[in-house]
């Protein structure tokens, strides 16, 4: 699946259009360059499962958890891994648990992810500061069927 969004407030809204149809156990997989809107999309995806503190880049501290929403949300960036094995964090337990995992950077995970996700590509346009280009892929049978949801429910609101 391949879209555009124009402005910050669209990328959040992807976020906040693919909340609802997120289940315990969900795996997503953000990828796209620094400043790419991977964070702005989350900060949509955890205010529409009902997360009421702010929503801030995990990057220095590898794993942010937010556990008053509807589902508790595991925000992970692991771009500081990339010397590093990932495999000595306990990453598992949060992929095996009750929550949703959102990674960014999760090259620098591969030892340790699950094969079963929804992989989401941000790119900025170039010339464009807040036009983003999303493409969307499902690996695996649930994070299929989320995909299948998500572009009906788009296909729906156009």
């Amino acid at each position: 699946m391949e879209f555009q969004t124009n402005n910050a407030e669209a990328t959040e809204l992807v976020g906040q259009q693919l909340a609802p149809l997120l289940q315990s156990g969900d795996l997503i997989l953000l990828e796209g360059d620094l400043g790419a809107g991977k964070t702005t999309f989350t900060r949509g995806l955890a205010q529409a499962l009902g997360v009421k503190r702010a929503i801030k880049s995990p990057t220095f501290t590898i794993i942010r958890e937010y556990r008053d929403g509807r589902l508790p949300l595991f925000h992970m960036d692991l771009y500081r891994l990339e010397n590093s094995p990932a495999e000595d964090l306990g990453l598992e337990e949060y992929f095996e648990g009750n929550g949703v995992c959102v990674v960014e950077w999760p090259e620098f995970g591969e030892d340790v992810l699950p094969k079963d996700h929804l992989q989401i590509e941000i790119k900025q346009i170039d010339g464009f500061d807040d036009q983003r280009l999303f493409r969307i892929v499902a690996e695996g049978e649930r994070p299929g069927a989320l995909l299948a949801a998500f572009k009906e429910l788009r296909a729906n609101e156009s």
